[in-house]
């Protein structure tokens, strides 16, 4: 099976506790564990779109990272806009056993294909900026290449993991949204949301022969999502 879980805001190296953003966030790395431990086996995928460590180095990351190493099953991981510590993809996945990185790559898993970028805010805000369409346009580039590497290699059964949702709160088309229809990708989960004020306008739901998921921690109740059985 194949699960996801975004925006773990791990802390293991450095002082961020989650409890100051609520209630539900008191003690939240042992929810996810337990919640983990219940549900994956060995043999299973976990798919974690990003904001997996609050830490602003590599080397500050290494607790979090170990941490998510010693859960059951799996894990492919995308950048998060608070994942500071990312640095070089080929070093990262050379140093842990069941942590798989992407980033202008993908990854397989069983049949399918796992493709991903971080994403970001989408062009029609007030406050985009060109500072904000040149990150925006290296995304989908990002994004390409990955979907590109995929389809290069044969696979048609495709899930794409993205930090930020690909298409806004109205459900308009994006360059991403466009590139997911143009791959003919399966599913797509992401995270980023957090709070009911957001939920409510998650574009999540059917589109266009694409299922869209929502999968931040928190929205979650911090139990990871089956995506395919």
């Amino acid at each position: 099976m194949i699960y996801a879980i975004g925006d773990l805001h791990l802390s293991h190296s450095v002082k961020k506790p989650m409890c100051i953003f609520g209630d539900d966030w008191i003690d939240h790395h042992n929810k996810i564990k337990e919640n983990w431990e219940k549900a994956i086996t060995p043999k299973d995928a976990v798919l974690i779109p990003g904001d997996i460590s609050w830490a602003m180095t590599t080397e500050e990351a290494r607790a979090d990272l170990l941490w998510i190493e010693n859960l059951p099953g799996k894990k492919y991981l995308i950048r998060g806009n608070h994942d500071y510590w990312w640095k070089s993809i080929t070093k990262m996945n050379q140093q842990f056993e069941t942590l798989h990185f992407i980033q202008n790559q993908f990854f397989a898993h069983d049949q399918y294909a796992i493709c991903g970028t971080r994403g970001w805010i989408l062009p029609g805000l007030s406050e985009f900026s060109q500072q904000d369409n040149k990150i925006y346009q290296r995304e989908v580039l990002r994004l390409q290449t990955s979907l590109d590497a995929a389809h290069n290699a044969g696979y048609t059964d495709i899930i794409v993991m993205m930090h930020y949702p690909p298409m806004n709160d109205k459900r308009e088309p994006s360059d991403f949204t466009r590139l997911l229809e143009r791959y003919k990708v399966k599913k797509v989960v992401f995270g980023h949301l957090h709070g009911e004020d957001s939920w409510i306008y998650a574009p999540v739901g059917d589109k266009e022969g694409i299922t869209y998921e929502l999968v931040s921690s928190d929205y979650l109740k911090f139990k990871p999502q089956i995506i395919t059985s």
